[in-house]
């Protein structure tokens, strides 16, 4: 009589703990999405936080570049805005939006390839590594900051009171005749230095805030999904941009200099600007604009990695339906 020789296989129930929702959750080894998607992902997600946030970022640069030339008593967030409101009327809010449409798109495109890319080699399998995350954030940032540079330079020149120019154009070729093409870049490395924990601590408290809040109620992660990324991506962003406050001040006058009173610096030493910063203003002065720049951050983190993920869930569908 002849046996059944084949293998018997039992289905093995999983175990208790165990939430489909939260190992379908994004990563870059599960993603099944191209390189060039995730740059129109980011791309898409950059340029929407950029123009919808940019008003703050107006009153930001507005608080940082006042007291460049002399001390002046601390400006707050109402003063600022209601000063841009009286002389220049809502339109003043938005000078020097076409420079950051210009770059935002770009520059976000290289940030978020980079960073997944990066997170999918340095993870080795293992998606919940701060380290890997943390890492991956700074080789992002340092390649977007390339790009994005140039136009953040003119962003800002734009968007100070009583600019001498006339739009982006303008500032563009009047800065390369009379400064040269060294001023699109003399604060990229204060860019890159303050990035480079900025989006260290923002990636690392993105990826474990939304880890939290999915396991939290893991029952509803994937209806909730938006929430927690959005959530996650405020909370990371309002602690990343208060740590890094006193050297986006630096960046913004090093950007600013010569223009509107501003002073000029003879290097772009870190240290130059922050020396003459507390002598002119003290200590108070390497922390202006930190309330507008965790409003703007906050907000626009969320905006931020909600479209990117948003994005990116349609590239996967469109990915699996074919």
């Amino acid at each position: 009589m002849a046996t059944d020789a084949s293998p018997q296989y039992r289905t093995v129930p999983p175990p208790p703990d165990f939430h489909p929702e939260i190992i379908i959750s994004p990563s870059p080894s599960h993603d099944g999405l191209e390189f060039w998607q995730f740059m129109i992902a980011g791309s898409i997600a950059g340029s929407i936080e950029h123009m919808s946030m940019f008003p703050v970022d107006t009153l930001k640069t507005r608080m940082q570049a006042l007291g460049a030339s002399c001390p002046v008593q601390p400006v707050g967030v109402r003063q600022a805005l209601g000063s841009i409101l009286k002389l220049e009327g809502p339109s003043g809010l938005y000078r020097g939006i076409g420079a950051m449409g210009l770059g935002a798109g770009p520059a976000h495109a290289v940030y978020f390839s980079v960073y997944e890319f990066s997170k999918q080699f340095l993870s080795r399998g293992d998606p919940n590594n701060p380290i890997a995350h943390a890492v991956s954030g700074v080789f992002a940032t340092v390649t977007s900051d390339a790009v994005i540079t140039p136009m953040d330079m003119v962003k800002q020149r734009l968007q100070l009171q009583s600019s001498p120019y006339k739009g982006v154009a303008d500032c563009v070729k009047r800065v390369l005749v009379e400064e040269g093409i060294g001023a699109f870049y003399a604060s990229y490395r204060t860019t890159v230095i303050m990035n480079a924990p900025f989006t260290a601590v923002h990636f690392a408290t993105y990826e474990a805030a939304k880890r939290g809040l999915m396991e939290v109620s893991p029952d509803n992660a994937s209806d909730e999904r938006l929430v927690v990324h959005a959530t996650a991506g405020a909370a990371a962003g309002a602690l990343a941009a208060a740590i890094t406050t006193p050297l986006d001040v630096v960046k913004t006058q090093l950007q600013c200099q010569g223009v509107c009173g501003c002073d000029r610096f003879s290097s772009s030493s870190i240290g130059n600007v922050i020396e003459t910063i507390v002598k002119k203003d003290g200590y108070r002065g390497l922390m202006r604009g930190w309330i507008p720049r965790m409003l703007f951050h906050a907000p626009a983190a969320a905006i931020c990695w909600s479209t990117y993920e948003a994005s990116k869930s349609f590239f996967q569908r469109l990915n699996y339906s074919h």
